[in-house]
């Protein structure tokens, strides 16, 4: 299947909390989006790597993605090399995607600026014809950064204010993870009753500094071409 867009997070929920609402606004224009989890998550404070597993099917229907994977890395331990490399490149090649999503390039979580670098550097080599994988070559035209927990000036932000609730409802989806009175789990830093107003906190910071309500954003590898400056905000 032929993807516009795929989003690579390296645990369950990172695309959920900080690029699903980028993802429904480009679904609701008719362009096809996939997900990719590096890991299960299995490292997590509360839950378990099989109920994130549904939580992820959960929140991908929500979204409209067409397809989501999991490549079941290592949480925590996965590393830079050949094997993981050539695995996100098969992902790459048989979805070929035009841009991509990947996590912070630096962030609390050591997991999401290795999984930035891990994605950026198999996007590259995806294009490379010596590498090989049965597959043919295919190098995505972009790779951009969401923000998650450490706040970032944004290079771009895409308004999502009429997403905004059901962001909030793919967020959600992974019941186990985020404030619940009932629950006897370990606390977790975003399992607080206050980690959902800093979400909101932060999509209306991004959001005011392009004139929106809500607003997520990006970091880019390179500059970004443009054909007609009046498109900007």
């Amino acid at each position: 299947m032929k993807l516009d867009i795929l989003a690579f997070g390296a645990h369950p929920d990172d695309i959920e909390l900080a690029a699903s609402g980028t993802l429904l606004h480009h679904s609701s224009l008719g362009l096809k989006i996939g997900a990719v989890d590096l890991t299960q998550g299995e490292l997590g404070t509360r839950g378990s790597a099989t109920l994130r597993l549904q939580e992820a099917d959960k929140a991908a229907q929500i979204i409209g993605l067409s397809v989501r994977e999991n490549l079941g890395l290592e949480d925590g331990f996965f590393e830079i090399n050949e094997i993981n490399l050539l695995k996100v490149v098969e992902m790459i090649r048989k979805y070929r995607p035009e841009v991509v999503f990947a996590n912070a390039i630096s962030d609390r979580h050591p997991d999401h600026g290795r999984g930035a670098t891990l994605v950026s550097r198999a996007c590259f080599l995806s294009g490379l014809v010596k590498v090989e994988t049965n597959q043919k070559p295919w190098r995505p035209k972009s790779v951009y950064n969401y923000i998650q927990d450490r706040g970032m000036t944004p290079n771009f932000v895409i308004d999502i204010t009429p997403y905004w609730a059901k962001k909030m409802e793919s967020i959600m989806a992974y019941s186990s993870q985020f404030y619940d009175p009932k629950s006897k789990e370990p606390s977790s830093p975003i399992s607080s009753k206050e980690f959902k107003d800093f979400l909101e906190a932060r999509s209306r910071e991004y959001g005011r500094m392009i004139g929106v309500e809500f607003g997520e954003g990006f970091t880019v590898e390179r500059p970004i071409g443009i054909d007609n400056i009046l498109n900007l905000r």
